[in-house]
Order: C-alpha cells, then sequence, then structure tokens
C-alpha cells in the first residue's frame, strides 16, 4: 500500500484547544486527552483540511529544516498513531 497518496479523513470528532501553542484534544467517549505540539500541531491541521500524506510531507519540508525521508517517517507515524487511536483512516 502506497501510503504517500493516500488521503485522511477525521473519523472522530476531537474536542481541540489551543493551549500556549500546544493542541489539547479531548475524546470525551473515552476521557482521554491528549497533547500535540511543534509540527504535530501542523499535521493535524493539515489532516483536517483532508490532505494526503504527500501534501502534508511537501508542506512540511517548505516549513521546517527537516531530510525528507525523516520527514515521511515522522508524518506516517503521527498519522499511524492517530490511526491506532480511532480519530482517523486512510482512504
Amino acid at each position: 500500500m502506497d501510503l504517500m497518496n493516500k488521503k485522511i479523513k477525521i473519523e472522530k470528532k476531537l474536542d481541540v484547544t489551543e493551549l500556549d501553542g500546544e493542541k489539547v484534544m479531548i475524546d470525551f467517549d473515552s476521557g482521554k486527552y491528549f497533547m500535540i505540539k511543534g509540527s504535530g500541531n501542523d499535521i493535524w491541521d493539515m489532516m483536517e483540511d483532508n490532505m494526503d500524506i504527500s501534501t502534508i510531507v511537501e508542506n512540511l519540508l517548505k516549513e521546517y529544516d527537516v531530510d525528507r525521508e525523516v520527514c515521511q517517517e515522522s508524518v506516517i507515524s503521527f498519522v499511524n498513531q492517530m490511526k491506532d487511536y480511532g480519530f482517523v483512516s486512510l482512504v
């Protein structure tokens, strides 16, 4: 499966609040909360726009001084973590 061309679809509506440059995400169904900071904020924002992973990587490469391979691995890892939590799916 070529993950780079997969679009990300938000599957679970979370309550997301900005707090001191970080996103605090609350899953009221499970009672758990998560904090996202740094580039994770940008990745989440782009995920909400249903971008594909390749576009997210390209946007981050323009914004941050990071190696392409490291960026791809980080984005895929983040997306997979959100997928494991049931927050997103790949379409």
